[in-house]
């Protein structure tokens, strides 16, 4: 079921007011579980067998790790988690990538082989899922928590459907305990959530999905593209896959909050990030720190040399890229955001990495605060190339074409055309909006967090966002959120 349905918003409502009326907390936990299974099977029922058989799989390992004392049969324990889980993601998601690749190899040497490939779709959401039950078996082996013997709520903590099919990936140590305590309607749940909700539908609707049509037409056609319009679509698709997948983190985030329920921060202002480590700290945070604990951590993390720390990073990065996709392009995305973290090394004039405030103190930046932002912001969306192309080939193709009217410097005049197209124009209005909203309340969670401006200036920003959603939900072409696909 997609966020932004007819369906969801009649899904929402029904839900919301069953559970608020339910007197104990079991009731509450069973409610969420049938919707959230609902709401999955909304795709197709045949996924829901598969979640269920992932979740009664770390349920009962977990409890078995719980159990024991004895070394080696909990680290078998893991050993079967981690294999059973990661199996799962690997026959759905990466076998056909290997089988190509190993036919590949093998008729460079002369062999032909006749292997087909499986032809299976992978289920929605299987990647945030798999790793949020193994953070959970991961944390009951190394002490970290206590294994829960409620099923209920095991189970409600791995299919919570608002954050289910994209996130925040959340840590059982957080969410967990969330299920296991009552939870009491105040009103404010209701305020703060549609607040959160509404500025998720604006990014999503009337930023991402009026962006996409223009990203898509050009990136599905690079051959006849220009190196402007290239260009364009290349920073169009940074804001519409930053503005499509932190949509779906607020409006989780806020629908969540409507059930009492607190979910983890995905996104914090990344575009005003001034350098690429910090770029990592508030982009996807909950896929970061996941990467971070669990797999660059146990690596070794900075406990060792600085030459195997470098790899350490490399190989996260690494793995990073190829969890978002069994594509070379996801691997080269993630080789080149882990080669430049490795090589970076902060000067002295610097700001310190965990900033309060995304771009610093004070409305107006200073230059090197802006030069920083840019240089970032540059590299990120050079990266991006690699993230959206259809095909390696397409990938070096758009850089060629970029670069040869870079340095020719028609690529400038280019945009200037492009920008007289009434679509891209609108799309340009619509940018500007969404980064000064951004850039102003950025000391704010989300900018819809008016609070301290006079309240007919609230109401007003508020109406106003909601009438673009509107305006904009009645004539742009829905599009799914681009994180289903991994």
């Amino acid at each position: 079921m997609n966020f932004a349905s007819l369906a969801f918003f009649v899904f929402l409502p029904t839900v919301f007011a069953i559970y608020w009326l339910l007197p104990r907390r079991a009731w509450q936990n069973v409610l969420l579980l049938g919707a959230s299974y609902f709401f999955y099977g909304w795709w197709d029922y045949r996924f829901c067998f598969l979640m269920l058989a992932s979740t009664l799989i770390d349920y009962f390992i977990s409890l078995g790790i719980q159990g024991t004392e004895d070394p080696v049969c909990r680290k078998r324990l893991l050993i079967l988690s981690l294999v059973s889980n990661l199996g799962l993601l690997g026959v759905f998601k990466y076998f056909n990538f290997f089988m190509e690749n190993f036919v590949t190899v093998t008729s460079s040497l002369g062999m032909n082989l006749n292997t087909g490939t499986l032809e299976i779709i992978l289920p929605v959401g299987i990647s945030f899922y798999t790793f949020q039950t193994l953070s959970y078996t991961i944390d009951i082996y190394y002490k970290k928590m206590t294994a829960t013997r409620n099923l209920i709520e095991y189970m409600t903590f791995v299919s919570f459907f608002p954050q289910l099919v994209a996130g925040p990936i959340e840590r059982a140590r957080n969410l967990l305990p969330q299920f296991q305590q009552d939870r009491h309607f105040h009103g404010e749940f209701i305020q703060l959530g549609l607040l959160r909700i509404l500025w998720g539908l604006f990014k999503k609707v009337v930023v991402a999905d009026t962006l996409a049509t223009f990203v898509n037409a050009t990136y599905n056609n690079p051959g006849t593209a220009t190196g402007s319009e290239l260009a364009i679509a290349t920073v169009f698709f940074a804001f519409q896959i930053y503005c499509d997948f932190s949509g779906y983190s607020d409006i989780a985030i806020g629908t969540a909050h409507m059930f009492g329920i607190k979910l983890m921060r995905n996104f914090a202002y990344p575009y005003f990030s001034q350098n690429l480590r910090e770029f990592w700290q508030r982009w996807h945070i909950s896929l970061s720190t996941w990467f971070r604990d669990y797999v660059y951590i146990p690596l070794g993390g900075n406990r060792v040399s600085k030459v195997r720390q470098k790899w350490n990073l490399l190989i996260t990065f690494l793995v990073s890229g190829f969890w978002h996709g069994a594509a070379w392009p996801f691997l080269i995305w993630g080789g080149l955001h882990g080669a430049v973290v490795t090589v970076w090394r902060p000067s002295k004039s610097t700001p310190r990495m965990r900033l309060r405030q995304a771009g610093g103190d004070g409305l107006i930046p200073k230059p090197m605060v802006v030069v920083r932002i840019l240089t970032t912001f540059l590299f990120v969306c050079f990266c991006w190339i690699f993230f959206r192309a259809n095909t390696l080939s397409d990938c070096w193709l758009i850089i060629g074409k970029i670069g040869s009217e870079a340095a020719t410097l028609s690529l400038y005049q280019g945009f200037g055309e492009v920008f007289r197209i009434p679509e891209i124009a609108r799309a340009g209005w619509v940018l500007l909006f969404l980064v000064g909203l951004e850039w102003v309340q950025r000391h704010r969670e989300h900018p819809l967090e008016l609070t301290r401006l006079p309240e007919p200036l609230q109401w007003s920003t508020i109406s106003l966002v909601a009438w673009f959603v509107i305006e904009y939900g009645s004539t742009v072409q829905e599009n799914p959120f681009i994180y289903f696909q991994f």
